[in-house]
């Protein structure tokens, strides 16, 4: 399948750029007027969705049974949950809709030849309904209607401009854009470069040590970070160079696999942990002796078996990537004085990621610093970085609103602890992972046991969709023109299955303190 037209695509990121401002604005306090809490003891200011511990619940009814209680209370609740079904769906069939686009496009350039300024409306509203990171985006609108219906324009105000917190997506956005830049993808292309020198730096020693250096440093420049730096190596270093098609998903999903579970050797790097570190008083030393020190001997062994399966195609790839080492000599190099200030520039947004008015303002400062010294730079693209900062908006949008059958399900006291792990790592894959720790930190009585369970199970699946975690959409984003209309569900899944499950299989097995 060919790749979209410029014509096509030009307009997509001007789409992206005014929608995520429209919830930007409304999340930054653009409603005109906030008025008072709507539940009492609860700083919630629209009626929806309901606090869960406002509904009635009858002592000892099993998670289904609490389910269909909080449904009757409540019949948005329902409504909520089949458009968030609907949107997943449209996750998994958006090849169609760019298939349509593409069909639109053919016959557009047919009928106007090569006139690029004649842009075919129907084509390029096809294909952002085939854009992933827009789908979710899209089904606000629907979602939007429906509150319209059950509660009204009042409580749809400020649920979008008080109750949801735009606060990460506004964050990726800054750190992918810094991430991405000349400079740092150039320094941490040498770091990592250390490490592939140790196997002289064919295309497989490239690969182990993307695989294994860069989620590792998720657990100190985010993993948001992480995933734009590995995502942008293993572009040029690895799909540059054409690999199969299974290598080319075997990489992706041992990729976003490792990042979800690199992030845990702090106890602020990655999402899901982030959520419950202050109500569970975790730090960095209960979470990398829980789970941190588990992952790192995770990724090692799902890095070994990967590599041991594709190592004969990796060792072809040698002819292809010694003329890219080649290309790479004539580039030249980035003063260590400006390399020096794009790094502090990426301290000060991961220093500062709770608190948008000072890292967005020392994005404004970094843009500055871009165009001073732009005969250093490459042009600072935006697209990326805002389709995937709609996608974690809007996935947060519709996320709050599932809280009411997700809850009953992580708490349910007829699952046992492993069953526990087990269950979170499912939820996982059609939620983001951060959104299911929060619901379990509100949860009260957990056990040391329970909440390890949890967490483990939420990190561990953060691979296997692209909505399972927040730095997900970013790797898709930059890696997708590389797959032939890009990304399929379904592939993906089975890529991240095998190293998912040797993540679980060591969390349960191997012993630390939180387990008792």
């Amino acid at each position: 399948m060919r790749n979209p037209s410029p014509s096509l695509i030009r307009p997509l990121g001007n789409w992206a750029a005014i929608l995520l401002l429209f919830f930007t604005l409304l999340g930054t306090g653009w409603a005109a007027e906030q008025g008072t809490p709507v539940y009492e003891g609860h700083p919630q200011f629209s009626h929806f969705p309901k606090p869960l511990s406002l509904y009635e619940h009858v002592e000892g009814a099993g998670a289904w049974q609490m389910i269909k209680e909080r449904a009757a209370q409540d019949p948005f609740n329902v409504a909520a949950t089949i458009i968030f079904v609907l949107a997943v769906i449209h996750t998994f069939v958006a090849g169609i809709f760019r298939e349509w686009a593409h069909d639109l496009e053919k016959r557009h350039l047919e009928k106007h030849g090569d006139d690029t300024e004649r842009v075919s409306f129907w084509a390029v509203t096809l294909h952002f309904f085939g854009e992933v990171e827009a789908v979710f985006g899209l089904w606000i609108i629907a979602l939007a209607g429906t509150a319209l219906f059950f509660h009204g324009w009042a409580d749809l105000r400020n649920y979008l401009g008080h109750d949801v917190n735009f606060t990460e997506p506004l964050f990726v956005i800054v750190i992918m854009a810094i991430a991405a830049s000349r400079p740092v993808v150039k320094f941490a292309e040498a770091c990592i470069g250390r490490v592939a020198a140790l196997g002289r730096s064919t295309p497989a020693a490239w690969w182990l040590a993307i695989l294994t250096v860069a989620p590792l440093m998720g657990s100190l420049i985010t993993e948001p970070a992480a995933m734009t730096l590995a995502a942008l190596l293993l572009s040029r270093r690895l799909y540059a160079l054409v690999p199969s098609r299974m290598l080319a998903y075997g990489t992706l999903g041992l990729l976003f696999v490792n990042i979800s579970v690199g992030g845990t050797l702090t106890h602020f790097a990655a999402p899901p942990i982030l959520m419950v570190a202050a109500p569970w008083k975790w730090d960095t030393a209960i979470v990398f002796g829980n789970i941190g020190w588990k992952m790192v001997v995770a990724i090692a062994i799902n890095n070994a078996a990967y590599f041991l399966v594709f190592r004969k195609e990796l060792k072809s790839l040698a002819s292809a990537g010694a003329r890219a080492k080649a290309d790479d000599r004539v580039e030249e190099p980035v003063p260590r004085e400006v390399t020096a200030v794009h790094l502090a520039f990426l301290a000060w947004t991961v220093f500062t990621n709770h608190y948008p008015a000072l890292f967005v303002g020392g994005f404004l400062f970094f843009l500055g610093f871009v165009e001073a010294t732009r005969h250093h730079q490459s042009p600072v693209s935006l697209r990326s970085p805002l389709l995937v900062g709609f996608f974690l908006g809007a996935l947060i949008v519709h996320g709050r609103c599932q809280s009411w059958w997700i809850e009953p399900l992580l708490t349910s006291a007829d699952l046992p602890e492993w069953g526990l792990l087990l269950g979170a790592a499912v939820l996982t894959m059609f939620n983001d992972n951060a959104a299911i720790t929060y619901l379990a930190a509100q949860a009260p009585g957990l056990g040391d046991f329970a909440k390890y369970a949890v967490v483990a199970g939420a990190v561990a699946a953060g691979g296997m969709t692209v909505i399972a975690n927040a730095p997900n959409p970013a790797g898709q984003s930059l890696l997708g023109h590389h797959f032939a209309g890009n990304i399929q569900p379904g592939k993906l899944a089975l890529a991240a299955l095998l190293p998912t499950v040797v993540c679980i299989f060591i969390l349960l097995i191997l012993r630390s303190p939180l387990m008792g």
